[in-house]
């Protein structure tokens, strides 16, 4: 039998092997394209090489970060912290002032502080909340270090710079939680401590002046 017979009496089965091969070679191909597509649903292409979040990521990302000072805890933990710098620190400047004012304010601080922490403290008891044993945070206890460390006028001077930035934080941490906390009965105590840090605000501008 000649070559080009045997051709001919082999070319039917060839092309029906081909007819059997191109519907799974398309099918593959589909399935490559579609996993394709779910990974660019899924994912954000990376720009010069730097990986980017997914969306999923970037929901529990937001999920997961609290409101500072929105819960009982932190309030609580903050406010403590906060009144325990005012009294310490007070207490360290009237150890050198020769300034009435700075010594009226100073005693204030203690009066109104100690009264604030008191506050605070029946409130967390009446809504069934153990409150933290305040302790200073590491900025706190470097500015009363920096209290301590100097001496007459620039002791005060450094007191009441201490003073002013630890009144505006404590402001914004009261009307945060009065407003938004999680706590009535903290929620409360925070309204009612708000214009009592008003007015020291208002006696340390008029030191100011």
């Amino acid at each position: 039998m000649t070559v080009n017979k045997l051709y001919w009496l082999a070319l039917p089965a060839l092309v029906l092997s081909a007819c059997h091969k191109a519907p799974e070679t398309a099918q593959a191909a589909a399935s490559s394209d579609e996993a394709m597509a779910a990974d660019s649903t899924n994912s954000v292409a990376p720009a010069d090489g730097v990986p980017t979040l997914t969306s999923s990521d970037a929901a529990s990302d937001v999920r997961a970060a609290d409101v500072p000072g929105n819960t009982a805890a932190t309030y609580l933990a903050k406010a403590g912290a906060a009144d325990l710098f005012e009294i310490e620190a007070s207490r360290a400047v009237l150890k050198t002032t020769q300034d009435p004012s700075v010594e009226t304010f100073a005693k204030t601080m203690i009066a109104d502080h100690e009264e604030s922490t008191t506050m605070l403290k029946r409130a967390a008891k009446a809504a069934g909340i153990a409150a933290p044993a305040p302790h200073l945070m590491p900025d706190q206890q470097q500015s009363l270090d920096a209290i301590k460390a100097a001496k007459g006028k620039d002791a005060d001077h450094v007191y009441q710079g201490a003073q002013r930035d630890a009144h505006a934080a404590a402001l914004a941490l009261h009307k945060n939680y009065a407003a938004n906390g999680d706590t009535p009965q903290l929620k409360i105590v925070a309204g009612k401590i708000v214009p009592v840090v008003e007015h020291h605000i208002a006696m340390l501008d008029k030191m100011s002046g």
